[in-house]
């Protein structure tokens, strides 16, 4: 009995050890991709410029409009020649890029300020070998609004989509 048990238990292993061959076994090959863009780059080619302003007894506005055109609102006198803030954008030729601008700018001048909301001329970019885009903005100018150079500056982003 014992020499059948062995023979038995032999027999088994030799089973499991044919189970296991590589006529089982399956296989599947991939790819290893990347998609490598240019890093983007951004340059001011302008600053966003409101000029001259005579304050007036009223609060109001000047607008520079993303063309460099500016519209004196109530009360002002503006003189000067403007200007809209200039970025060129350099990256992946064909690749889509979004525009983000803050919504507004502080502008001071010792403990003075003054505030500018801005808009963008373009919310994205189809890459091409040139690309660009202006910022213009409306500047709140207050009631006697005290002299002096108003200062301020903002930071424009550029990214892949």
């Amino acid at each position: 009995m014992t020499k059948t048990f062995k023979t038995l238990a032999l027999a088994g292993v030799a089973m499991l050890g044919f189970g296991a061959t590589s006529a089982n076994a399956a296989t599947a090959n991939a790819d290893a991709k990347a998609n490598i863009l240019r890093q983007i780059t951004v340059t001011k080619t302008a600053d966003l410029d409101y000029e001259t302003i005579v304050t007036g007894a009223a609060p109001a506005t000047v607008q520079v409009s993303t063309a460099g055109v500016r519209t004196c609102g109530g009360g002002l006198v503006c003189t000067g020649t403007v200007t809209a803030a200039g970025f060129s954008v350099v990256g992946t030729i064909g690749q889509v890029a979004t525009v983000s601008v803050p919504a507004t700018v502080s502008l001071t001048s010792g403990a003075n300020t003054m505030s500018s909301s801005l808009v963008s001329s373009n919310a994205t970019l189809t890459l091409a070998a040139t690309n660009s885009f202006t910022v213009g903005g409306t500047l709140s100018v207050g009631a006697n609004q005290a002299d002096g150079n108003y200062t301020g500056s903002f930071t424009v982003t550029v990214d892949y989509q």
